[in-house]
């Protein structure tokens, strides 16, 4: 087996055909160019894969990032019925609270939207309080029209699922201020100059920006650090993971225990309240 420009079309078309979203469709083309670079004009074997695997560990790669590297392999090699090249990931152990210096604390999120604020970005502020005040993903926020606003509900499409995210009366007042002030009649309420909806990089951009005056870690500040906050909060009200997950659109239960595990801080209180150490 040769991984020709060929390939790379009929797998591209492959996984449009399973609906794949456009971001997953190029992670995985783009992990497959990597392969292919490596192989370079060698028949792939399953060991030719392994030696892959071990050279992605030689070079400091988290075990999460090779796992994901290789299920784009395998995908591959699935659609091709090479299976037996395909090979197994690596063994992660499940995490149980979360390092502080990844974590975005709420009070962090509230200094970062009085930073936007005061820097008169009323987009900005109103998409972070979105995100956070919903846990919907950077992706979804497309589906924040001015109708879904005046309904205070937005229907939600992505990855073959469809769901409804709710606006709570604070954030729909917020918005239907925002959208009659910008003269926001039909369509996405967040968009770029030019009328585009704002995508990741816009956001994660303008946030940076914001780290300084909010005086908060910039390693902590990304869009998709809002949906965590928003998952930790509601679970710590609610206690229902099942709820979450289906509020969060996630298949499994598993991913959603991934939003929720607790800071080390935090995890460090709990084990001492125990008063096990005599």
């Amino acid at each position: 087996m040769m991984i020709t420009e060929r390939t790379m079309e009929d797998f591209r078309a492959h996984l449009k055909s399973e609906e794949k979203s456009k971001n997953t469709v190029e992670k995985y083309l783009r992990d497959v160019r990597a392969f292919s670079e490596f192989v370079k004009d060698k028949e792939v074997t399953k060991d030719i894969v392994i030696g892959y695997k071990e050279r992605l560990l030689e070079n400091g790669f988290a075990v999460r990032s090779v796992n994901s590297v290789l299920a784009s392999l395998n995908s591959l090699f699935s659609f091709l019925g090479r299976y037996d090249c395909k090979v197994k990931t690596l063994k992660v152990q499940r995490q149980i609270f979360c390092p502080e210096e990844k974590e975005l604390t709420k009070a962090e999120y509230e200094r970062l939207c009085r930073a936007a604020q005061s820097s008169c970005n009323e987009r900005l502020d109103l998409m972070m309080q979105t995100i956070c005040g919903t846990g919907i993903r950077v992706s979804e926020l497309k589906f924040i029209t001015a109708e879904a606003v005046k309904s205070g509900e937005a229907v939600v499409s992505l990855k073959g699922k469809t769901r409804s995210v709710f606006l709570v009366k604070p954030l729909q007042k917020k918005l239907l201020r925002y959208i009659e002030k910008q003269k926001i009649k039909d369509g996405a309420v967040f968009v770029t100059r030019t009328g585009k909806p704002m995508n990741r990089a816009n956001i994660w951009r303008e946030m940076k920006s914001l780290c300084e005056e909010a005086r908060v870690n910039p390693k902590k500040v990304f869009p998709h650090n809002l949906r965590h906050l928003f998952a930790r909060v509601f679970y710590g009200i609610e206690k229902d993971i099942a709820k979450l997950a289906d509020i969060l659109g996630h298949s499994s239960i598993d991913t959603t225990r991934i939003y929720i595990i607790s800071s080390g801080t935090e995890h460090r209180r709990r084990m001492e309240s125990m008063k096990l150490i005599l």
